[in-house]
């Protein structure tokens, strides 16, 4: 056997190079998180062919002493740690100090800077192997420049590796997106091949920030995004989730900070996924720029080589606070807010700030003081969890009682939004003027048209009450006439006696028989069709990884979404203007009313400006 031997400092930098550096994006990633470490406020990143021939970027940060440029460039040496208590509160974005070593051995490197206490600039050179390092005097400003050229000229293996120029280009862009995403006080400009990709300035303002998103990712998202701000529990939650109504194909556009750093967490996108549980189209993936601030001593940002993964103290307590923070933001978001394919106003939820974008004036989704009246008449009529049976059998009858805002005896010719008088203030979903093909509602207000899917509006309505219904009588169990015994891990049959209390609010008696073995004495009701081993076990797993049961609620979700959807009014019902009236109203104060149970649309606003483009009037 070959004796043990320390690696020579070339080939340690070359193995830590394959953790650091895997394309140029990576390289890109670490120089300009050290950028923003100096306190720098203006970056400007120049690359060709992809950043495999030339990365250079500049920067006005505090710049780095001469004595201090060497050791910039050897490994583990870093400016922003001391001892472990810094470790366990990491505030800065780069720590570890292998990042400049690690490039510095795969590339030819020059390292020029001018500290701000300094009259004078340095640089220094490396080119990929093991030599001391010499420091020469040169012409800069304040600031630190650094130039890398032929990336893995010396490692032609890993160069074989990288993918074409428009592909590397790709992840070197997105990178900088983020950057630029993370922090907004700062001005970034982007180039390739002496082409100016991204001319960014900073923002002093939330208009400016939502002008910077918007150029980044696209003006679409921000038209259909709602922001949110939320505390609690010292957590803060900002940012902009999208509509469910914007969709993607592929999680292209989900961008998650963590006290400015980008993260990939399983925990946050589990917590994201629920909140966009119930109203999020199968196969579909949210889009969201969210900034989560919390202690840096309660998170470890030190468990990847890339710092893309992170560990929280208290990971219940993070995953609650952003299902919760979500799961209402999303649930506000009602036909009280005009045209939700071009949304600017912003939910108040629990304090949640407004904004505005492009310039227009928000609209609270809460109730405004004009509606009250409309509200107020309307209220009465509103269908309470024990009369959902009712309610399904005829819709109606919910609203026969004469008090719609429309008689059904008025003449459809005559319905229109000039009926509005002057203490009766016109709903946001209008007033119905007709029904077609027995499918859409044609609703008239005061922005334009309204087109509603009545079964999938009617859908969504009983779903939200039928849940509603649920949570208030509780969760009914029934004993097994046989009682099931299943083997399980250790570890679920913990859980299954720690959280025995809570289970059985959940419906389920469970009792632990040995150490990987318990019984099913009681089911829920309502999943007493469910695979009762299947069911237990992957509860139990639930209150194991999160705390709580995901799929105990998705599988009530669905028996309970695929009753509201047998019970809703079904295609080629024909509906009086009352049933249809109702029918919108019921919409305006039912939350997540804008996507059925599936996650497809159930309105649309066509407004009197687009209507005039589609025919050309005034032209």
């Amino acid at each position: 056997m070959k004796r043990i031997e320390v690696l020579s400092p070339r080939l340690a930098n070359q193995i830590a190079a394959g953790e650091v550096v895997e394309r140029p994006a990576n390289v890109v990633k670490e120089l300009v998180e050290n950028s923003l470490d100096a306190g720098a406020n203006r970056i400007e990143i120049d690359v060709e062919q992809g950043g495999v021939k030339l990365i250079r970027i500049r920067d006005n940060g505090f710049g780095i002493e001469k004595d201090d440029l060497p050791l910039s460039l050897s490994r583990h040496a870093t400016s922003k740690i001391k001892d472990l208590d810094d470790l366990e509160s990491v505030q800065s974005l780069g720590f570890r100090g292998e990042a400049l070593a690690s490039i510095a051995s795969v590339s030819r490197l020059v390292l020029s800077s001018h500290e701000q206490e300094s009259d004078e600039a340095w640089q220094v050179q490396a080119e990929g192997r093991d030599m001391a390092t010499e420091v020469k005097p040169c012409a800069h400003p304040v600031g630190t420049t650094i130039e890398m050229r032929d990336l893995f000229f010396n490692t032609p293996a890993r160069r074989k590796f990288l993918r074409t120029e428009k592909t590397e280009f790709n992840h070197l862009e997105e990178v900088v997106k983020r950057m630029a995403l993370s922090r907004y006080d700062v001005s970034f400009q982007l180039r390739h091949n002496q082409k100016v990709i991204h001319s960014l300035r900073p923002c002093t303002s939330e208009f400016d920030q939502e002008k910077r998103v918007a150029s980044l990712l696209s003006a679409q998202f921000m038209k259909e995004a709602v922001r949110i701000e939320m505390e609690g529990a010292g957590l803060k939650l900002w940012g902009w989730v999208g509509l469910p109504t914007f969709s993607r194909s592929q999680a292209d556009m989900q961008y998650f900070f963590v006290n400015g750093r980008i993260v990939r967490d399983k925990l946050v996108a589990h917590a994201i996924r629920q909140a966009y549980q119930d109203v999020l189209y199968h196969g579909r993936h949210s889009a969201f720029v969210l900034y989560l601030e919390l202690d840096p001593s309660l998170v470890d940002v030190n468990v990847h080589p890339t710092k893309h993964e992170v560990r929280f103290r208290d990971g219940r307590l993070v995953h609650d606070f952003l299902f919760r923070s979500l799961h209402k933001a999303l649930g506000e978001v009602r036909p009280e807010t005009p045209q939700p394919q071009t949304l600017h106003a912003q939910p108040q939820v629990s304090g949640i700030a407004a904004g505005e974008f492009a310039g227009q004036n928000h609209m609270p989704l809460q109730q405004p003081p004009q509606t009250q009246s409309w509200q107020g008449s309307y209220q009465g009529n509103t269908a309470q969890p024990g009369q959902v049976r009712e309610q399904m059998q005829s819709y109606g009858q919910l609203h026969s009682d004469g008090n719609s805002m429309v008689p059904s005896s008025t003449p459809m010719s005559t319905m229109s939004v000039s009926q509005n008088t002057e203490d009766q203030v016109v709903p946001p979903l209008g007033y119905a003027i007709a029904q077609l093909h027995g499918i859409y509602i044609l609703s008239q207000n005061e922005q334009g048209m309204v087109i509603v899917d009545m079964h999938a509006a009617h859908e969504r309505i009983t779903y939200e009450r039928l849940k509603t219904a649920y949570d208030e009588q509780g969760i009914p169990s029934q004993p097994l006439l046989v009682p099931e015994t299943i083997h399980v891990s250790q570890q679920q049959a913990d859980v299954a006696e720690q959280h025995e209390d809570e289970l059985a609010k959940l419906g389920f008696q469970l009792e632990r028989l040995g150490p990987e073995s318990i019984v099913i004495r009681q089911m829920p009701i309502l999943l007493r069709s469910a695979n009762s081993e299947a069911l237990v076990v992957k509860v139990l797993e639930d209150y194991r990884q999160h705390g709580n049961s995901r799929h105990m609620t998705e599988f009530r979700n669905e028996v309970l979404s695929s009753m509201a959807c047998h019970g809703s009014v079904r295609a080629n019902r024909q509906l009086t203007i009352a049933e249809m009236n109702g029918l919108l109203r019921d919409m305006e104060i039912t939350e997540r009313s804008g996507q059925c149970n599936h996650g497809r649309p159930t309105w649309t606003q066509l407004s009197m400006n687009e209507l005039d483009k589609l025919f050309l009037r005034g032209r």
